[in-house]
């Protein structure tokens, strides 16, 4: 699954279709119509698509950006940079807002770790939260698989190594291991 599934799924339908709004971007991808518009309002944010002028009615089209944003590059980094500041923006709109969200989703678990991995470990570790995240992904395209009380909810997981000069590592130049 790409780690961005739904930002992913409306820039390749925009590619192909050339406009779209939200509401078609729903029925086409298989998301509510509220989601699809949150982020193509963020795409456009961001730099990456822009509204398409309309001269009367409701509709709000949508279309990549004539010139793409100089972030974008192939190594798909310009994404890898959007994406993360999707991410960051929601999490300090979630900690502005949650004193108005129900008491019983009014905490968040996030954490933090430093741990010492090899390469093959830190593969086995990313590959230990997807399959941890397995059983719940149908329900993003499948709501009559959601119990009642499920609510969409972000996991943002980032495993990087520390670089000579990050706190909580000593360098890994010329480290025996």
């Amino acid at each position: 699954m790409p780690e961005h599934e739904v930002r992913t799924a409306l820039l390749e339908l925009l590619a192909e279709l050339g406009t779209v709004t939200a509401t078609e971007a729903a029925g086409r991808l298989g998301y509510s119509s509220g989601l699809c518009s949150f982020h193509l309002r963020q795409l456009a944010r961001y730099g990456h698509i822009e509204e398409v002028p309309v001269t009367g009615g409701r509709a709000r089209p949508w279309r990549l950006r004539q010139a793409e944003p100089p972030a974008a590059d192939a190594s798909g980094e310009g994404f890898g940079q959007l994406a993360r500041g999707l991410e960051d923006e929601s999490y300090r709109r979630w900690l502005a807002q949650r004193d108005r969200a129900p008491d019983e989703w009014r905490r968040d678990e996030a954490f933090s770790a430093v741990v010492y991995l090899t390469p093959e470990e830190l593969g086995a570790v990313a590959a230990a939260v997807r399959q941890a995240l397995a059983p719940y992904q149908d329900r993003e395209q499948q709501p009559a698989a959601r119990p009642a009380a499920a609510r969409p909810v972000a996991l943002i997981a980032r495993l990087f190594p520390l670089l000579p000069g990050s706190a909580g590592d000593e360098g890994m130049e010329g480290e025996e291991g």
